[in-house]
């Protein structure tokens, strides 16, 4: 095997050489009992065959048996017409297997041909031509249906990728067999017309150059030719035969002989249907009494024998100890072990919701669950886990709720057959509809039904469906929740992934100066406040340059931030202007000297009327940039940012808060408010 691909190719030049170069007679008699044996060994392994991609190199052999084969008859017509014997096998098939009579051997040729170019030949190529516009037609539904798998944890990654390289095997298969089976069309048509040169051509030389009689000449050279056409034909009509068994094959657990037994023999009221009919053909009828009487007696014997096998008591007992076995099995403390897993993302909802996560209602619930993967590893640089969906009966119908690592953090519910209007603020007309508030933004709206869908989409409102509801729920659940699911395992495999392409610095960082878990916290701290870390690159640089001063993931953050200040002012800040809230110098020299520092790492300690003085102050500025219109952005020195954030996310979790260094020197910032104490 080690040199495999080495034989191989001395056989094919070989082949080729066997066009070109004489070889004596012993060799061509041995090639074509080669021949004989190679194609049944392709018939057989056809016959045994599991599934179609267990032989996927059927194409490939195809071509190389059919070049063989035409590179033989080349051979066997020179040694006809030049020596007007061809060897032993040919001689044998010439005087054995037609007995000598060459008008008897041309027909049995000719039927030959008939079956193997018009019924195998023609109906394998059609049917390779039908599975290969069928197979590359069904890929997408294929994939799609791996994708909903994978959401829904019936399949991991490791299994999704096997089914997607199948999928994709399976349409390269059937696709060059389509193309294969042109060459066994075309083995056919040379077959007959390679009989017929060798038959007009030995008669010729018969009488021209040997001095034969019309008679002897036509004699010996049609048997040396049909001989020669029967040597090539059969194993042709092997190969045909082998072709069309692969085609039409389907994925089975068993062998094709197992499935015609199975599927053609078990069924005890068909055989005894086909018994009786045959035994009254053969006792009322002029038809021979005794094959058709006993064919009966068979096929009433085999369903005699499935009666006795389905009522069998060693079956039922061997069931009971089955199950006693599957009981056993649960009992042990290994299958315990499973039921702890805690899936990472779930989003489990009432029965109600069913058509919406089912494809054969029309649901595209999985599909969404794909995009939302997509669109968060886009703007976040994070692949999340798969989303696992579970019905679960104690819910309301229409209710559906998420859980990160098995705890609920968001819910809410929908109408089904409905759908959801909200008011952007510039509608021209009121509609009917159920009052409601959107789940993801907390934003006023109208369930309304299909009759109103219309004019509510004319009056301006934005009108969304139950799927879009929920996936758009879904979306910003993760987004606020991301730095969650970021563990140790998954930093590793985005370390890994940028090592690839730029291993010096990851090396550099990892593990001499950081490890994998002071990473992740730094990660995290930036998922936590929206911050992408898509630019892995740029992050690990920061860190390499500035870890080695500093082990704080704390401070390191804040360093992440100020070199990602392009993406920060970007994300937050528009038209290179901005009007933001700012903080009292005494505020932020009041705040650096509350930070304290310690082993595991530094925190704020303000006491706590200062800290309740500074978020109401803070309030009332908020309140008034929000009605200025602006969107509410705090800006802070550099060294007191992140904790002034820390201090804030529980009364104000929304609120952007920023650091000079984060802001672009070409953005124009504006002060309208102050927060003091």
């Amino acid at each position: 095997m080690k040199f495999s691909d080495i034989y191989i190719a001395v056989f094919i030049i070989g082949v080729i050489l066997l066009i070109i170069i004489p070889v004596p007679l012993f060799f061509v008699d041995l090639f074509l009992s080669l021949n004989i044996a190679f194609s049944l060994l392709i018939l057989l392994i056809a016959i045994f065959v599991q599934e179609t991609l267990d032989f996927a190199v059927f194409p490939t052999i195809l071509l190389i048996s059919t070049m063989f084969r035409l590179a033989l008859n080349i051979s066997t017509t020179r040694q006809i017409l030049g020596q007007g014997y061809a060897g032993n096998v040919i001689d044998a098939f010439a005087q054995w297997v037609i007995g000598g009579d060459p008008v008897v051997g041309f027909i049995i040729f000719i039927i030959i041909v008939i079956i193997q170019f018009l019924v195998i030949t023609r109906g394998a190529e059609r049917v390779s031509e039908v599975a290969a516009r069928f197979t590359l037609d069904a890929m997408p539904g294929k994939q799609m249906a791996i994708d909903a798998d994978l959401n829904s944890g019936l399949i991991d990654e490791t299994q999704a990728k096997e089914r997607r390289l199948k999928i994709q095997n399976e349409a390269d298969f059937y696709g060059s067999m389509d193309s294969a089976s042109k060459f066994v069309k075309g083995d056919a048509i040379a077959g007959i017309l390679i009989t017929v040169i060798n038959i007009a051509a030995g008669f010729f030389i018969g009488m021209t150059r040997l001095e034969l009689s019309m008679g002897e000449s036509l004699e010996r050279f049609t048997l040396l030719t049909i001989g020669d056409g029967l040597v090539s034909q059969i194993p042709a009509l092997m190969i045909s035969t082998a072709t069309g068994i692969i085609v039409t094959r389907r994925a089975s657990e068993g062998n094709l002989g197992s499935d015609i037994l199975n599927q053609m023999f078990k069924q005890q009221k068909v055989l005894y249907i086909l018994g009786g009919t045959l035994a009254v053909l053969g006792l009322a009828t002029p038809l021979p009494a005794l094959p058709l009487v006993s064919l009966a007696l068979i096929f009433g014997f085999l369903g005699f024998q499935m009666r006795v096998r389905k009522v069998e008591p060693g079956e039922a007992e061997t069931a009971e100890a089955e199950g006693e076995d599957k009981m056993e099995e649960i009992r042990k403390p290994e299958s315990i072990i499973p039921l702890l897993q805690v899936d990472p993302i779930e989003l489990e909802f009432g029965y109600g919701i069913i058509p919406l996560a089912d494809p054969n209602q029309g649901g595209d619930l999985f599909d969404r669950l794909v995009m939302i993967r997509r669109q968060i590893a886009l703007e976040l640089g994070v692949v999340i886990p798969m989303i696992r969906l579970r019905d679960f009966i104690q819910l309301d119908a229409n209710e559906y709720i998420v859980k990160i690592k098995g705890s609920k953090v968001a819910g809410g519910s929908i109408m089904f057959d409905h759908y959801l209007a909200m008011n952007p603020g510039n509608v021209e007309g009121e509609i009917k509809g159920i009052e409601t508030v959107e789940p993801a933004f907390g934003l006023p709206a109208l369930w309304i039904n299909e009759t109103e869908r219309e004019k509510a989409e004319i009056y301006g409102y934005t009108v969304v469906d139950p799927s879009s509801i929920i996936s758009t729920h879904l979306t910003e659940i993760l987004k606020k929740h991301v730095h969650e699911l970021l563990g140790r395992d998954e930093v590793k495999s985005l370390i890994d992934n940028l090592r690839e392409t730029n291993p010096t610095v990851v090396d550099e960082l990892i593990p001499n100066i950081m490890s994998i878990g002071d990473v992740q916290k730094v990660l995290g701290n930036l998922l936590k406040e929206g911050v992408s870390i898509r630019n892995l690159l740029t992050i690990i640089e920061t860190l390499a340059d500035n870890a080695v001063n500093n082990r704080d993931v704390n401070i390191l953050t804040e360093y992440v931030r100020q070199s990602l200040s392009r993406f920060i002012t970007s994300t937050y800040i528009t038209d290179n202007y901005a009007r933001v809230v700012t903080l009292d110098q005494n505020l932020e020299a009041t705040l650096m000297e509350s930070i304290q520092q310690t082993d595991g790492g530094s925190y704020m300690s303000l006491p706590p009327d200062v800290s309740q003085a500074l978020l109401n102050n803070l309030a009332v500025q908020i309140q008034n940039l929000l009605s200025l219109g602006e969107q509410p952005i705090v800006v802070t020195a550099p060294i007191v940012r992140f904790y002034f954030k820390r201090l804030t996310e529980q009364m104000i979790p929304d609120l952007i808060v920023l650091s000079y260094n984060e802001i672009e020197p070409d953005v124009q910032v504006q002060s309208v408010g102050m927060v003091t104490i």
